[in-house]
């Protein structure tokens, strides 16, 4: 996200977390300059969550200090041991993971210590932006405590199938591309019905 009258409606409807994607190639990019104005339009209890793919560490340091960031989401193949120099400088840490049926959990283990969720996203040559779930019936297969953030292709009509989910400890969903007007472009009444679905009792 990067206008801040839509980034207002969305933390209207309070989200748990707010994303913005520091990752050049992707269309939803957030420059330095747009970061800069969107300070102050994100309230203390929506969490900021800046998104990176195989970048430098000191850019990511760069960019928790520009905008204020509660948590980092390393979307590359960053290995283990950037994971944990990045959690040395105190902020949470996501790490991403590309889910297909041929997906091995138990790569997950090493990574358990260093970061405090994992996110689990449909498989893709570009680090996700696919817009195409994955199949939710994989995650059987992963049987750490750590939290999982679920991503891929959700979509509003999504939210039963969701709240049926079962056997692992999801945490939060990454509502994306089926939410979007247009790239970084929110549509704050989609998600608004879609909350009001997935909190439902």
């Amino acid at each position: 996200m990067r206008e801040p009258e839509n980034i207002k409606d969305v933390c209207a409807l309070n989200p748990d977390y707010l994303g913005f994607i520091f990752y050049p190639k992707s269309k939803r990019f957030v420059t330095d300059k747009e970061a800069k104005l969107l300070n102050g339009t994100v309230p203390e209890q929506v969490n900021k969550v800046g998104v990176f793919v195989n970048e430098l560490l000191p850019e990511i340091v760069k960019k928790i200090n520009l905008f204020g960031l509660d948590l980092v989401q390393l979307h590359g193949d960053e290995p283990v041991e950037y994971c944990s120099e990045l959690k040395s400088i105190d902020v949470k840490v996501i790490k991403s993971f590309g889910i297909d049926i041929h997906f091995d959990f138990k790569k997950l283990e090493a990574y358990s210590g260093c970061c405090d969720y994992f996110l689990f996203d449909t498989k893709s040559t570009d680090w996700g932006g696919t817009g195409k779930k994955f199949d939710w019936q994989v995650l059987s297969g992963y049987t750490l405590s750590k939290p999982v953030f679920l991503s891929g292709g959700i979509g509003p009509d999504d939210a039963q199938e969701i709240k049926h989910l079962s056997g692992f400890n999801l945490h939060a969903l990454d509502l994306n591309s089926k939410f979007e007007i247009k790239p970084a472009l929110k549509d704050a009444e989609l998600i608004e019905k879609f909350l009001q679905e997935i909190r439902k009792k």
